[in-house]
């Protein structure tokens, strides 16, 4: 089934973008959810308006996830954490911790942007994706360092 995208969806295409799919993939989950719409000529019609608008908006969001990226890549995170041998940390640093650490500092991003394909387990230095736009991922350094002792 041919369905015009509402949505720019990775893996798929772009807003606007006429795309093949597969009839239960489009009647299932794009059309109800409003993410596609059947491509006929009254719906592409009817919504290339809508789509153009979308399309304006969606640049605008890729120019300011652009900025943020150039700011995020410039910081660096530190967080001191309680260490057993071998440098290995009793718990972990999880995305939340990057989330609030971030926050802390005064950077809006959402939480599922956050790419960590495990918990940090090891102290060191570490680099974490952010990805604040399908075509935008930044990289920023996290410092896990040893929980002083002073008593």
């Amino acid at each position: 089934m041919k369905v015009v995208l509402l949505e720019t969806m990775e893996g798929l295409g772009s807003v606007g973008q006429e795309v093949k799919v597969k009839n239960g993939y489009a009647r299932n989950y794009l059309i109800p959810k409003g993410m596609a719409l059947v491509a006929t000529d009254s719906n592409i019609k009817a919504f290339k308006d809508k789509i153009q608008s979308r399309i304006r908006s969606e640049a605008k969001s890729k120019e300011h996830a652009l900025k943020l990226s150039e700011e995020l890549a410039s910081i660096s995170l530190k967080f001191e954490a309680k260490t057993g041998q071998e440098g290995k940390l009793f718990g972990s640093i999880t995305s939340a911790d990057i989330y609030d650490a971030l926050k802390g500092k005064g950077f809006e991003v959402d939480k599922k942007k956050i790419v960590l394909s495990d918990a940090i387990r090891q102290v060191g230095v570490h680099e974490v994706a952010v990805r604040l736009f399908p075509e935008v991922t930044s990289i920023i350094k996290v410092e896990v360092v040893p929980e002083s002792l002073e008593h």
